[in-house]
């Protein structure tokens, strides 16, 4: 797993690349944290699927946890380029419904 971000005046965008799933989600989990807590002043955080070459369960406990942390913060979440296989699997878990498509 590789994870890049990039900011402008009004958000953060954080890109994901490899496979997310229990092997990595623990490491994903730390830097994304220290991340999202490093740049809370961004007005609205995306996060880019489109590298993302397969996801579980655990993927989507791990962005679950990110929403949280940044509606902590009354900051807004967003979904960006997941693939078809990794849109499923956000489609089936509803996951969209709190953090919609950018």
């Amino acid at each position: 797993m590789e994870i890049k971000y990039t900011k402008t005046s009004d958000s953060f965008t954080v890109y994901l690349d490899g496979e997310l799933d229990e092997c990595s989600a623990s490491e994903a989990r730390a830097i994304l944290d220290r991340l999202i807590m490093d740049n809370i002043n961004a007005k609205k955080f995306i996060f880019d699927l489109s590298e993302i070459s397969f996801m579980d369960s655990t993927g989507i406990g791990l962005l679950i946890g990110r929403y949280k942390k940044v509606k902590q913060f009354d900051k807004p979440a967003y979904i960006r380029g997941a693939n078809f296989a990794t849109e499923k699997v956000i489609q089936l878990a509803g996951l969209y419904n709190i953090m919609p498509k950018f």
